[in-house]
């Protein structure tokens, strides 16, 4: 390492920003959320600048004088003249100030980290000036991890931190400040009801006890396979989870996005043959809600979508732990979107029907002539293995032979593999292609007039 991370103290203090133009409005929207006194050092300004300047959040000097750099803490320079930059430099240097030269990596004291503002929290990336585009891009994935209203939570805690002193010893205090940051009260807040987080913190602090925290389930939707399909609320339960309980489905990369300390058993299913039959997992999960424990059910895709999300459902309200369903992609979108065409088409297909091709043991199977109407979508799921008596029902119930039927399979992933075929022909083509489960047929039976004109690229 060879720069030191530190925050400074801005309240009091001077920036001075050396420049008019565009990288100097740069760096006075990264001071503007400080407490600092900007002061612009430049001949003219832009706009922007001269706004700052006119509202009285900033002051304005034509030129640095013997007073410019007193009380300075710290000095972007980005007048675009080398010569003038390194006079300003030294200047600044003189008078303490550590200086940043505006894409002078070598001739800077400090470098401007990428910033995650969730005022009073602040996560700071920095490269060491090797690669900015880099910093950037791990701030926005960091972005995604921290709630928008956590630095509100976060000042509520602070003004409430010598009440939590005054009523807690150290131990049970960091025992508080786990369940506060992790438990109820964060969570009312986050959705929206500020005034209920702080009752609820305020009563944990009267009683000079956090209430016990009760177990609860998720069932998070994990989407077709890529981690970055994920909903922002699905990482966060996994971030939170004390156990997950995941599908042979769902891609590792989804896990590593869990939290390193957290329980993961896998409980796959095979089609026809599982040593995880659906009662098991449902008195599994239960009994380690019960525990107190957090619960998430990972699932690929969207658990409400062909998820056997009603048994767990049912299980975990009979034994009164509360549960929720996060969603997630599911296959039929997610393989739409490889194909790079919508689910519906204006003058094509006014309908899109999601339907198994996997029903269980005994069950009929669907009925496909009001399922198949001229201007629908059919997304089945899980058909390739009856792809042969999928596609004879199809036809018997008027859908002609000649209906273009696109099939992805591991939509999202490294191995995704895609197929167009006549409808006619498609037990054959994913023999001949090798395509098996997991995979979605999507049947365009578009409208007459639109089939009629229809050009299929495989």
């Amino acid at each position: 390492m060879k720069t030191f991370p530190m925050f400074l103290k801005m309240a009091g203090r001077r920036v001075v920003i050396c420049g008019g133009g565009a990288e100097a409005a740069r760096k006075a929207r990264l001071v503007l959320k400080t407490e600092a006194e900007i002061l612009l050092v430049a001949p003219e300004l832009d706009p922007e600048l001269a706004g700052l300047v006119a509202s009285g959040r900033a002051r304005h000097v034509p030129a640095a004088g013997p007073g410019t750099f007193d009380n300075c803490i710290l000095t972007f320079i980005a007048t675009g003249d080398e010569a003038e930059e390194e006079a300003l430099a030294a200047q600044a240097h003189a008078a303490g100030a550590v200086v940043n030269i505006v894409d002078r990596p070598g001739l800077c004291d400090a470098f401007t980290p990428s910033i995650v503002d969730r005022d009073p929290v602040v996560v700071a990336i920095g490269t060491e000036g090797a690669a900015p585009v880099l910093g950037r891009a791990i701030r926005t994935e960091v972005e995604t991890m921290l709630d928008p209203r956590l630095g509100a939570f976060a000042a509520l805690a602070g003004r409430l931190r010598e009440a939590v002193a005054g009523a807690f010893e150290p131990v049970q205090r960091r025992r508080f400040w786990e369940w506060a940051f992790n438990g109820p009260a964060f969570a009312e807040h986050r959705a929206g009801r500020e005034r209920a987080a702080a009752d609820m913190l305020k009563a944990a602090i009267a009683a000079g006890a956090a209430p016990a925290e009760g177990g609860r389930i998720a069932l998070v939707g994990a989407g077709p396979g890529a981690r970055d399909l994920l909903t922002l609320r699905a990482v966060r339960h996994l971030q939170e989870a004390d156990v997950i309980f995941y599908d042979r489905l769902v891609d590792p990369e989804v896990l590593e996005l869990a939290r390193r300390d957290a329980d993961r058993v896998f409980v796959g299913k095979e089609v026809g043959a599982s040593s995880w039959p659906q009662a098991k997992i449902d008195a599994l999960i239960v009994a380690e809600a019960r525990k107190g424990r957090r619960v998430v059910r990972l699932k690929s895709g969207d658990p409400s979508v062909f998820g056997r999300a009603r048994e767990e459902l049912d299980a975990a309200r009979a034994a009164g732990v509360p549960v929720e369903i996060v969603p997630g992609i599911t296959a039929a979108s997610a393989a739409a979107a490889s194909l790079g065409r919508p689910l519906t088409e204006r003058g094509e297909s006014d309908a899109c029907v999601l339907v198994t091709g996997a029903c269980r043991p005994g069950d009929p199977a669907p009925d496909w002539a009001p399922l198949a109407r001229a201007g629908t979508t059919l997304c089945i799921y899980m058909g390739v293995a009856r792809a042969p008596q999928i596609a004879a029902e199809l036809r018997a119930a008027g859908v002609p032979g000649a209906t273009p039927v696109e099939v992805v399979a591991e939509a999202s992933t490294v191995r995704e593999k895609r197929l167009v075929t006549p409808l006619e022909d498609l037990p054959q083509a994913l023999q001949r292609e090798g395509i098996g489960n997991p995979a979605i047929l999507l049947v365009r039976h578009g409208k007459p007039a639109a089939a009629a004109g229809l050009t299929t690229v495989a």
